[in-house]
């Protein structure tokens, strides 16, 4: 028991009083319900309790608590200031207008492939480049170009192109080099450089824009008259050409042809995408052509032609009716001239026979004799999907429309181009994606001198003879020959890679159109039958070249088992005439053509 007692008198008494700096629960909550005291800053939501051993954690009031917390009239103006503002139907359609293409593209410059000073340079000229050589080609002129670029300030260049061609005549002038999408290409069904009648008046934009000087043009369409000169500019709110200056003036007496000066921000550089590089690459791809380059620094650089005929001419063909979309397919039926649904059919679509046509009208259930105005929408899907059955037999789209470079033509320009120790091409047979004729060509040149063994080789990509030097991991081409199996054709590759080895591989697809993968024209969407193709093409000249190195390493091997042999050959002579008299001149030689003859294949022999 009295351990007890002194227990009990050692327990610590209770305090009454507040410890100091201690809220009563809630007390902070019921402040804050009356506003706070004056000249205190606002309850936040958030309360810190502070202890004499240090801060507490947070604690977070219940959103009733938040609501009741008063907000300064500062913030409410400040967040009323920034809040949309209410607008009417009838104003906010007062801001709405129609943008012209040309305004389009002056803001998004980069679809067209005007990305940077460097690549615009390039741009610019391909696409004047492309142009000249189309416009001899049609007009069955072998094609003499010069390039030239001249450098004005440290960012300022003048690009002129001048061609042969059979020029302009004059009110087509200031609308081809003074309006986006005006041209003659974008409705025709064959092969052509150009397409969407863009690029050389995106170019003079993008000068207009960068220097704001005109684009100068001078073109002779006859030779007994004078050229025509104009300075024009582009309207980007209109969409059409502003003429700056016109007159006639003597240029080049019996001639025909045009040259284009184009003033823009640019910058000159040297290296895979050089615009030396890309006329290079365009004389491979165009062996009739003669590309004469004159750079900044004035040295001079010839691509002379190798082919003094000029290429295939391809023929304008019809669209292929499994080419055609649906709407495409309601907008041929309201706009023809045709009486009834089996004429449209077959004046229309190529490789469609009355009895073609018959077999589509009578799978969709349409009379022959109806009015292709009149057909119900409903009607025309019917239709659009018997054309896409494979009940209905149709025939692939003829292929006149394409003009190839051609294999031997490959080969030779490979050879006056690129120095190797050996060449291969192949040119496959027309094909069809979408109701659109194409054909892959290829070609290998091995051996490059300049190149290292154990690095990349080297891809040439061409669309309709245009080289592509931009963005290659987008593009078929690149896909194709990641895609080939090398090692069956004595090439290192790494896994999902380029094969190795000091080589030039040359692609060309060849379309009436094909599927750029944007406006820039910079790589070919990657659709299965083209990439396919193209494989089959990289496979045919794969053959030939495994059976090249080959035998090239079985040369070598023989080669070194001869040398071995020579090695030793003075020490066995002596042997031999030590042994007996020999004539040890004529043992000599006797051993050697032995040793060639066993080990033939060092020498090209069979």
């Amino acid at each position: 028991m009295a351990k007890k007692k002194k227990a009990a008198k050692k327990k610590p008494k209770k305090k009454s009083g507040k410890k100091r700096g201690a809220r009563k629960k809630g007390s902070s909550a019921k402040r804050a319900g009356k506003g706070g005291g004056q000249g205190k800053k606002p309850f936040q939501g958030r309360l810190d309790l502070v202890t004499p051993s240090g801060p507490e954690p947070e604690i977070l009031l219940p959103p009733e608590a938040e609501a009741l917390i008063p907000v300064p009239e500062e913030t409410e103006k400040r967040t009323a200031s920034r809040s949309f503002r209410k607008r009417t139907a009838k104003e906010l359609a007062k801001a709405q207008r129609e943008i012209s293409v040309s305004e389009f593209f002056l803001k998004n410059r980069h679809l067209l492939g005007f990305d940077n000073p460097k690549k615009s340079l390039l741009t610019t000229v391909k696409e004047a480049v492309d142009n000249a050589l189309d416009a001899c080609e049609e007009a069955g002129i072998l094609p003499n170009i010069l390039v030239e670029i001249r450098q004005r300030a440290e960012d300022r260049f003048t690009v002129a192109i001048e061609d042969n061609g059979p020029g302009i005549v004059r009110k087509q002038i200031p609308r081809i080099f003074g309006k986006l999408l005006y041209g003659s290409k974008f409705h025709r069904l064959k092969q052509s450089r150009g397409q969407q009648g863009i690029g050389i008046s995106a170019a003079g934009m993008y000068g207009q824009l960068t220097t704001g000087k005109s684009v100068e043009i001078l073109s002779k369409p006859s030779p007994k008259k004078p050229a025509h000169a104009y300075e024009i500019q582009i309207d980007t709110k209109r969409n059409e050409p502003k003429i700056v200056s016109e007159a006639d003036v003597e240029w080049q007496q019996d001639w025909t042809g045009t040259r284009v000066a184009i003033h823009l921000e640019a910058q000159y550089a040297k290296g895979r995408h050089s615009v030396e590089n890309y006329l290079a690459q365009t004389s491979i791809a165009n062996p009739h052509a003669t590309i004469r380059f004159i750079p900044p620094s004035g040295k001079e650089a010839r691509f002379e032609r190798s082919l003094t005929a000029l290429p295939v001419e391809p023929k304008e063909i019809r669209p292929h009716p499994r080419g055609v979309e649906l709407g495409l397919l309601i907008r041929m039926l309201q706009s023809t001239k045709s009486r009834n649904v089996t004429s449209f059919l077959k004046s229309e679509f190529s490789r469609v026979s009355p009895k073609v046509a018959s077999s589509l009208l009578e799978a969709a259930g349409i009379p022959p004799r109806t009015s292709p105005k009149r057909i119900a929408s409903q009607m025309v899907e019917k239709l659009y999907r018997a054309i896409n059955s494979e009940a209905v037999r149709i025939m692939n789209p003829p292929t006149n429309c394409l003009s190839p470079i051609g294999q031997e033509q490959i080969e030779e320009s490979l050879r006056s181009r690129v120095e190797a120790d050996y060449y291969t091409s192949v040119s496959r047979t027309p094909s069809v994606y979408r109701g659109n004729p194409f054909l892959a060509e290829a070609g290998v040149a091995y051996g490059v001198k300049g190149m290292k063994p154990d690095g990349p080789v080297k891809v040439y990509r061409y669309a309709n003879k245009v080289p592509l030097l931009y963005q290659p991991g987008s593009c078929a081409v690149t896909q194709a020959v990641m895609e080939t199996d090398w090692k069956n054709y004595a090439m290192s590759q790494p896994r999902g890679s380029l094969p190795y080895g000091p080589a030039v591989i040359f692609v060309h697809v060849a379309s009436a159109w094909v599927p750029f993968t944007s406006e820039s024209k910079e790589s070919i969407a990657p659709y299965p039958e083209i990439i396919k193709e193209i494989k089959l093409a990289l496979q045919e000249c794969g053959r030939g070249l495994g059976t090249h190195l080959r035998r090239e390493a079985h040369r070598a091997h023989e080669a070194k088992r001869r040398s071995v042999f020579e090695k030793y050959l003075e020490e066995v002579v002596e042997a031999a005439a030590s042994m007996s008299r020999v004539n040890r001149r004529g043992l000599k030689k006797q051993l050697r053509d032995i040793a060639r003859k066993k080990t033939g294949g060092s020498d090209g022999q069979a």
